[in-house]
């Protein structure tokens, strides 16, 4: 009986230090704890069943520190001229960026980084100098222009773009006049179904000297109010590797598991019962050899 006891809290450590270990590569390779997230929306799939290769609800995902990798845009992976082009992460080109909504404390986002918009501040004749400061006081001592990487457009005063992304039967998705508050990434989700082709953050079809804009579809965060381009310090993480449909028992014990299609169930239960069964048969294999042996 002791040594069985024993033979069990051996077992147990084992068990233990072999999650740590796991964990702690991880954590190393990432730079980020915990290394992964379990993706709860459909938001990201590329078909109503799931499709390996896609980020479809139940998935773990492996994150990376944002401070350790470039982040590709999609318009950047998506140009023949550009150095990135044909980079593809999650069966569509660029990077997808898991970040907080305006940066606020609401559930992040997983979704994929379209095209970022950087600024020019050239000075203002009118006014004396520019420096830098609050976004809103810019505009008032420098002339704001954007560049927008991987694109023509450089030192533009607003951002109309066609990107090579398709909208049946809308034709390819168009981002018109858009004039950013800030600069940032401009993310949508993969599914084109729910999505609609829009994109997550407020888009300018027209604006005022008082700065107001008529907003299209797009995301809110935890307040209310329309999520803007994302800042760099908003991204928490890059998604990296996955692991397929195991993240789904998270969400079932969780109560978060609409999303999750009856596909994906199907492919959970048939890994987990391969990961029981081939052990079981191995050790039968086994003992029937040591059986003929003697």
């Amino acid at each position: 009986m002791e040594n069985d006891f024993k033979l069990y809290l051996r077992e147990a450590f084992l068990a233990i230090g072999l999650v740590f270990l796991l964990l702690g590569s991880m954590w190393l390779a990432t730079g980020m704890f915990p290394p992964m997230v379990v993706v709860e929306s459909g938001s990201m799939k590329h078909s109503e069943d799931g499709s390996l290769g896609a980020i479809d609800p139940g998935d773990l995902v492996l994150i990376m520190n944002p401070d350790r990798v470039e982040i590709v845009t999609y318009v950047e992976a998506s140009n023949e001229d550009n150095e990135n082009f044909g980079y593809e992460m999650h069966g569509m080109y660029g990077d997808v960026i898991i970040y907080e909504k305006n940066g606020g404390s609401d559930t992040p986002v997983i979704h994929r980084a379209l095209l970022k918009a950087e600024t020019n501040l050239t000075e203002n004749p009118i006014q004396n100098s520019c420096s830098e400061g609050v976004f809103d006081q810019l505009e008032e001592i420098c002339i704001l222009t954007w560049d927008v990487p991987g694109t023509h457009l450089v030192n533009v005063s607003n951002i109309s773009l066609t990107l090579d992304y398709s909208c049946a039967p809308h034709g390819n998705l168009t981002i018109d006049k858009w004039i950013p508050k800030h600069e940032g990434y401009l993310t949508t989700g993969d599914n084109r179904m729910t999505n609609g082709c829009t994109i997550d953050q407020l888009r300018a079809t027209s604006s005022t000297a008082d700065d107001s804009y008529i907003q299209s579809r797009g995301l809110k965060d935890e307040y209310g109010n329309p999520v803007t381009a994302v800042r760099d310090v908003w991204v928490v993480g890059v998604a990296s590797s996955e692991i397929p449909w195991v993240g789904a028992i998270k969400l079932f014990f969780s109560g978060t598991y609409d999303f999750v299609s009856p596909q994906t169930w199907n492919y959970l239960f048939t890994l987990i019962a391969a990961v029981v069964i081939i052990p079981m048969v191995y050790d039968m294999l086994i003992f029937r050899e040591s059986e003929e042996e003697e």
